[in-house]
């Protein structure tokens, strides 16, 4: 590891702790660190994002090899020890380049550092033991093996298949580029991609999503000097596609119910060239600011952030929308490449309780669509029931048809997994 002003796993270490005491997400909780480090150097960056977010993708499989090895059992360690032993092991496993020793002599270091001195030798025991043995160790099944709770596992066999699962536990460790998407108005794909690699970033199209592009080999985004004058949002394509099939038309008025970051707001408005109007609406201040960020630095004049309750109903807003974007709340699990500790937060009873939000949410926001207009329900999930289990339930009792619906799946479409289905009020 480089030298640097501080040491990068320490940092993941504190990491780890904050998210698997729950105290932050993944996502926000590494993004905070890497802001807050912009310093670092890019090695550094690189080593402390990968060994915080491996460490979390694998927890489970590190959580067995460790209990293979200790003679104490993981749930009676203290957190710091678990989690040193955790990125440790990790490395171990999969970070072929640093030495096994260094591994070990780090770990040491860094307990005693966190004043577990007395534990030095516990934790050089195990590590040493895993190291000696690494290529050996067996899984005793498949959610060992893929770190994935075996709830997960048996839903996506049941609604999809073994073959199918399979892919998708797989494409959580797939390492893909960053998809963007182009702010038309203001730059065409082609000047993008040009700026792009003159900036030194690694550009590949993607194909049939003419707004889209692919990024990859940049140090961090507020680096970029396009990202910085709004040239793009940073938004998968399966998301892309929510904007995309509502399709407004020119001078519409559309609502984005639970709209944070805002990206398929802002989306709605460029596909509208300026006209008409998209109410951004979310749930609290830090939401809010979110998407008024975004709207500015992508300097779109026809969106306004709005801080709003999705499931209270707004007379005020009754037949008054063209379209509705009902991207919902939900369990997440399409997402898991980007935000792996969903997998461990998630369970079957908030499941159940989210399919009820839903529908919730739904009850309330239909009626905001005019008579002819467009309702567009969306989620980041591959849940079934919460998917076109909603829908169906939708259709039976309010007055819609469906016009599409699509499920993409991760590692079997070349994105995220997302579900849309496009509803015309009658």
């Amino acid at each position: 590891m480089t030298d640097s002003r501080i040491n990068v796993r320490a940092v993941a270490l504190e990491l780890l702790l904050e998210i698997t005491k729950g105290r932050e997400l993944s996502h926000v909780a590494l993004g905070g660190a890497l802001e807050k480090y912009q310093y670092l150097n890019k090695q550094d960056r690189a080593f402390l994002t990968r060994l915080t977010e491996g460490t979390l993708e694998r927890m489970l499989e590190l959580d067995y090899i460790i209990s293979r090895y200790s003679s104490v059992p993981m749930k009676k360690m203290k957190p710091v020890i678990q989690n040193l032993l955790r990125l440790s092991v990790y490395q171990l496993r999969y970070m072929d380049r640093i030495p096994d020793a260094a591994v070990c002599n780090e770990a040491v270091k860094l307990a005693q550092k966190k004043g577990f001195g007395n534990l030095k030798g516990f934790v050089n025991g195990v590590l040493r033991s895993i190291a000696r043995e690494t290529e050996e160790i067996v899984y005793p099944d498949l959610s060992v093996a893929w770190s994935t709770p075996e709830w997960i596992l048996k839903q996506w066999t049941e609604e999809y298949g073994e073959e199918t699962a399979l892919c998708m536990l797989k494409d959580q460790y797939e390492d893909k580029p960053l998809t963007i998407r182009v702010n038309i108005p203001r730059i065409t794909r082609e000047q993008l991609k040009e700026r792009l690699k003159q900036e030194g970033v690694q550009v590949q199209e993607v194909q049939n999503v003419d707004c889209a592009l692919a990024i990859s080999g940049y140090d961090h985004l507020r680096s970029i000097p396009s990202f910085q004058e709004g040239l793009f949002q940073v938004q998968d394509v399966s998301s892309m596609y929510a904007a995309l099939l509502a399709a407004p038309g020119p001078g519409d008025y559309c609502i984005d119910v639970c709209a944070a970051p805002g990206g398929k707001s802002l989306h709605l408005a460029e596909l509208m060239d300026g006209t008409g109007m998209v109410e951004a609406r979310d749930l609290t201040d830090y939401k809010v600011d979110l998407i008024e960020d975004n709207i500015r630095r992508m300097g779109v004049q026809n969106v306004k952030a709005v801080q709003m309750d999705a499931a209270v109903f707004d007379r005020e807003s009754v037949e008054k929308a063209d379209v509705v974007l009902a991207d919902l709340p939900c369990s997440g699990l399409g997402v898991l490449r980007k935000k792996n500790d969903l997998k461990y937060r998630m369970n079957l009873k908030q499941q159940r309780e989210l399919v009820k939000l839903q529908r919730q949410i739904l009850d309330t926001v239909w009626q905001y669509v005019k008579p002819g207009g467009t309702l567009v329900y969306s989620t980041c999930t591959v849940h079934k029931q919460e998917n076109e289990g909603n829908t169906a339930w939708f259709l039976e009792h309010y007055p819609f048809r469906l016009k599409e619906q699509v499920q993409m799946l991760p590692g079997v479409d070349p994105w995220d997994g997302f579900y849309i289905a496009k509803m015309e009020r009658l």
